[in-house]
């Protein structure tokens, strides 16, 4: 089949969005920890494009991808057929009939991989060892994204019941909520949780992260048609709809529950609603795509409080946005979805679809959800054992950027009670005033 330059063209570029994502998120969760340890934060989101990408060459893509030779097996995970990528340049095309090279559609999941790993990492801010880590995320990406990966997008199991996950919900923002649940569960709250104050160091960070995700995030939905169609500008539009909508809800709960709006709301709001649009924007009609949005944004502003009240230390929310949100968004095609396009798919039960339809649409995040949250945990308590997770009690205190990379994300000398900064320091001792860490 001839190459779609069209198609092959906007695929690069939706790759390059999802790619741009992760620096994104590198910012916004940056920004929401201590200055002590935003560059061990945005580190971890880094270290997992090197590690993704590594393992997505070697052997991701053809367990997500490839047919295994049995039919029980393909149902759990791919074959072996394209290690190291081998035989995709040969191909000219996929076989959909997209017009798309094999290698760009490689590409472009090979960014999903990544995000979602790095998607993790936001839950375990401040305290871990960031060797356990890069271990962490390496085996977990091979055991239980790749695998989860086939089984709704590479025609595994829930693939096989009709499952409508256009763009992640599932495979990516379930996926890694559950695991960062698990993961904290093991290796416990950071020293002076629920005592001292943890706010955000910088909170022009986190709306410079958002914004890149948003704009990155119209790469990852729209481009997940793998094409240049109707459907494309459907999950474009949606995209923007709900996120806008979820963004002013979450404000809205803030405004009505402790009397203000915030910058970090709206920022925390937006990223609700991306994530809960993620598995229905090619799915559903725009106005369903406002209220899935306004619903996630009111939904999360509160479900992020649960870590206070069930006592764990989800750092910045992964469960409370993504967990949360992409279960919204997932069974909300139950309800709502309106175009299906694949066999087995079903329109949603209130526009006349079938009630089998939501009860896939429920299995699919709770399964998903369990399989990651067992093996996370599993993988997480042997890392804990052998190697240790985290980091000792005066390292953390310490701040694990000096600690860990001997380096601090902020230099600003010695601030003289004149207000001018030296980054020598004084020759006699002034009057200073401490930077807070």
């Amino acid at each position: 089949m001839k190459i779609d330059s069209g198609t092959t063209a906007w695929m690069l570029t939706a790759a390059a969005l999802v790619l741009l994502m992760t620096p994104g998120l590198a910012f916004f969760y940056g920004g929401m920890t201590r200055a002590k340890s935003v560059l061990n934060m945005m580190m971890m989101s880094w270290v997992s494009i090197v590690v993704a990408t590594i393992t997505w060459v070697l052997y991701g893509h053809s367990l997500a991808f490839d047919e295994a030779g049995s039919g029980a097996v393909n149902m759990i995970v791919g074959g072996l057929d394209n290690l190291g990528l081998s035989g995709l340049a040969d191909t000219a095309t996929k076989d959909d009939g997209t017009g798309m090279p094999s290698l760009v559609f490689s590409m472009f999941q090979m960014t999903f991989a990544i995000i979602t790993v790095a998607l993790i990492s936001g839950g375990l801010a401040d305290r871990v060892k960031f060797g356990a880590w890069v271990v962490f995320a390496a085996v977990w990406v091979s055991v239980v994204y790749f695998p989860v990966a086939h089984w709704v997008w590479g025609g595994g199991w829930l693939s096989n019941l009709g499952i409508e996950d256009f763009a992640g919900g599932t495979v990516v923002h379930i996926n890694a909520g559950a695991a960062a649940l698990a993961v904290v569960l093991v290796i416990g709250k950071r020293v002076g949780w629920g005592r001292d104050p943890m706010r955000p160091h910088n909170l022009t960070l986190v709306l410079l992260g958002a914004g890149l995700l948003w704009f990155g995030w119209f790469g990852f939905n729209a481009g997940s048609e793998l094409a240049v169609d109707g459907t494309t500008g459907l999950a474009f539009i949606n995209t923007q709809i709900a996120t806008a909508a979820a963004a002013g809800a979450w404000i809205v709960a803030e405004k009505l529950r402790d009397g203000h709006s915030t910058s970090l709301g709206i920022a925390s709001g937006a990223v609700a609603g991306l994530v809960a649009i993620t598995p229905a924007c090619g799915f559903v009609d725009p106005w369903a795509a406002f209220v899935i949005g306004a619903i996630a944004g009111a939904v999360c502003a509160y479900a992020v409080g649960l870590k206070y009240r069930l006592g764990y230390d989800d750092s910045l929310d992964v469960v409370g946005v993504h967990l949360v949100g992409g279960v919204i968004g997932a069974v909300a095609l139950g309800f709502v979805a309106a175009y299906p396009f694949a066999d087995g798919q079903e329109k949603g039960v209130l526009l006349g679809g079938p009630i089998s339809q939501l009860g896939v649409q429920v299995l699919g995040p709770v399964a998903v959800g369990l399989y990651s949250f067992v093996v996370s945990w599993i993988l997480a308590k042997v890392i804990d054992r052998t190697m240790g997770f985290r980091v000792t009690r005066e390292q953390e205190v310490a701040g694990v950027d000096i600690t860990t990379h001997a380096e601090t994300g902020y230099d600003l000398g010695t601030i003289h009670s004149s207000g001018v900064a030296s980054p020598n320091g004084p020759a006699t001792a002034p009057v200073s005033r401490k930077v807070d860490a």
